[in-house]
């Protein structure tokens, strides 16, 4: 565990602001998306706000919202996950842009489509399809179907609609979540991509729907705006999967999303201290910052001393651990900001604490954590 001797360190690190376009956020520390269902109808309410706006008071430079589902039918499969469309929905969400502001923390919603991983059936649109690139689930057998190309334009109009709204209420930029299987990555992934137009076939070639999708959040928003985009290689039920074998594949993909305007990569890992590739230390997220230039987020069980994927077992207890290899990292610039997940529900003030060398005080995380929102 990272000791009181280690304040200074710690503070050099990840006390340190970070810019990029009209973003500045005080510190290195991200609060990482976390899908809550804490959210009736979609809509977030003052209980959400209180559970954002208490991160940023802790000390949380930036907050990335829970998944948010994008104005499409079939873009979810709960009625609990907040929308970010709607009349109550979007008084919801600038209810929580403010409350984090004035906590004196910045904040950026995560737009949302599940695809082809969406339950037949389940709210908020039961007879909505589940739809994807190739109409296959994330093990390959069918389900939904094929998106058209009408489909393709209506979905790339919602993520626009979305960036919009996400700067006139009042939000300090937006991430896409193009990882873990959902829709944007289901194209990026040749297992699940199998169309033989323009949105199939080579690495190159599956990139073109999020690079619209980028695109268009870019055309719809300020200059200085920022758009993230999160990526992993990583599936929802399929750690092993790969995008990208070698360092070059990594490269081709990501060199249509820099040219249609990604500020930000959030390259999401189970374990942010593994080397992504052989010969080389650097995780997914060095890689990433080394290939384009752009400013990255690293993301993988920090604080804690068990992977993301014991979160989800009952009565699972995860015990709190160093950051020291973090910060090494971090002073070698091999990324730029840190994203912290459970760690951040066991104890909201995991900032604070981390910043001011009080590790003694840290609060391990529980499974039960899941199931409140404070």
């Amino acid at each position: 565990m990272t000791s009181t001797q280690d304040t200074t360190q710690v503070a050099q690190a990840l006390g340190r602001p970070f810019t990029v376009g009209d973003l500045t956020v005080a510190n290195r520390i991200v609060m990482a998306p976390m899908t809550r269902q804490f959210s009736p109808d979609g809509v977030p309410g003052d209980d959400v706000a209180a559970y954002y706006a208490r991160r940023a008071a802790s000390d949380v430079g930036l907050i990335i919202t829970e998944g948010t589902y994008v104005n499409h039918a079939s873009t979810g499969s709960s009625e609990r996950v907040p929308r970010f469309h709607g009349t109550d929905q979007l008084a919801g969400w600038a209810r929580v842009a403010e409350a984090v502001h004035r906590a004196g923390g910045r904040i950026i919603p995560q737009l949302w489509h599940v695809g082809a991983t969406r339950a037949a059936g389940a709210p908020p649109v039961p007879d909505a399809p589940p739809v994807g690139p190739s109409g296959l689930a994330l093990d390959g057998t069918p389900t939904g179907r094929a998106m058209t190309q009408a489909d393709l334009d209506d979905v790339v109009r919602a993520f626009a609609d979305a960036a919009a709204d996400a700067e006139r209420l009042g939000f300090d930029g937006i991430e896409l979540h193009g990882a873990h299987g959902y829709l944007i990555d289901q194209f990026l992934w040749d297992t699940t991509n199998r169309r033989d137009d323009a949105y199939g076939g080579d690495i190159v070639s599956r990139t073109r729907f999020a690079a619209e999708i980028v695109a268009a959040c870019r055309h719809a928003v300020s200059p200085g705006f920022p758009v993230f985009f999160r990526l992993s290689q990583w599936k929802s039920g399929n750690y092993d999967a790969r995008l990208a074998q070698h360092p070059e594949d990594l490269d081709r993909l990501l060199t249509p999303l820099v040219d249609a305007g990604v500020d930000v990569f959030h390259a999401s890992t189970r374990r942010y201290w593994l080397p992504e590739f052989t010969g080389s230390p650097l995780n997914l997220a060095g890689w990433v910052r080394k290939l384009t230039g752009r400013a990255t987020v690293t993301v993988g069980s920090v604080g804690l001393d068990t992977e993301f994927g014991q979160a989800f077992i009952p009565g699972s207890r995860s015990g709190v651990d160093t950051i020291d290899a973090l910060l090494e990292r971090l002073e070698r610039d091999e990324f730029d900001l840190v994203a912290v997940g459970r760690a951040l529900l066991a104890d909201p003030e995991w900032a604070t604490k981390i910043l001011n060398g009080r590790v003694e005080a840290l609060a391990p995380f529980h499974n039960d954590a899941l199931k409140t929102l404070r």
